[in-house]
């Protein structure tokens, strides 16, 4: 990297190349960098010294949290303004679902789908905070294509791929989504059970749980390993159905 280097060679620069190269090594690092200004989705990297770097602090999820991520005052008692934040931040999810599906020139794989690698900001806007699972689709069909004597040798955490046993190598395309593992670790959470909370009426509820569980399970309900795409559409169509007959509720 020396002859490229473009800084001033000062008396310094030989420990800013160092540095530079030791935050180029680290994958989550050159992902946020990738999308910096791209994606409110993703922390912004705020700077950095030596090999550390710094993003915006937000609070993670937690499965100790009944509504998964912490809401403050948004929810302070739970009943309608927890339901309103969760179906806020639901949307939020499908938001990025959409945008790491269609907005960069590669797919935006997330192989690590848990409460503890998002945050929510004031506004509900969900923020991956732990990117060091995302996979950009060519590195993401790298990863899957392994050899294999069963399906279950093509798992890699949350991305899943099956194994063609004509020739033991598993797919290089990821036969699950984001989507669909959204619905499972995190949706299911909050929309499994229609007696969970009596602030959105009973036929929303099951309907929301229904649509839930046909994107966590597409093979019981459609016939198809992936989630089908009418899925997403239903499930933003009910969580705004739900968010208005929340409004209504405090008029």
């Amino acid at each position: 990297m020396g002859p490229l280097w473009p800084g001033h060679r000062g008396p310094g620069w030989r420990q800013q190349l160092a540095s530079a190269w030791s935050l180029l090594q680290q994958e989550e690092y050159v992902h946020l960098s990738l999308l910096q200004g791209l994606s409110h989705h993703v922390l912004p990297v705020l700077g950095s010294c030596g090999h550390f770097y710094a993003v915006e602090y937000l609070a993670a999820g937690s499965p100790r949290h009944s509504a998964l991520f912490p809401l403050g005052r948004a929810a302070p008692r739970g009943g309608r303004a927890q339901a309103r934040a969760i179906s806020h931040i639901a949307l939020s999810f499908l938001d990025m679902v959409s945008h790491f599906d269609r907005d960069f020139s590669h797919r935006l794989h997330l192989c690590d789908v848990k409460p503890e690698n998002f945050a929510i900001r004031s506004d509900f806007t969900v923020v991956a905070i732990d990117v060091d699972m995302a996979f950009f689709e060519p590195k993401m069909k790298e990863i899957l294509e392994q050899n294999c004597t069963g399906d279950e040798d093509c798992n890699f955490f949350d991305c899943f791929s099956r194994c063609d046993l004509r020739v033991n190598r598993c797919g290089a395309q990821r036969v699950n989504s984001n989507l669909q593992v959204i619905c499972d670790k995190i949706f299911r959470h909050w929309f499994s059970s229609t007696l969970k909370s009596s602030a959105v009426s009973f036929q929303l509820r099951l309907q929301l749980q229904q649509a839930v569980r046909e994107c966590t399970d597409p093979e019981g309900s459609a016939g198809s390993w992936r989630a089908a795409p009418s899925v997403f559409w239903k499930l933003r169509r009910l969580l705004q159905a739900a968010l208005k007959e929340l409004q209504e509720a405090e008029k």
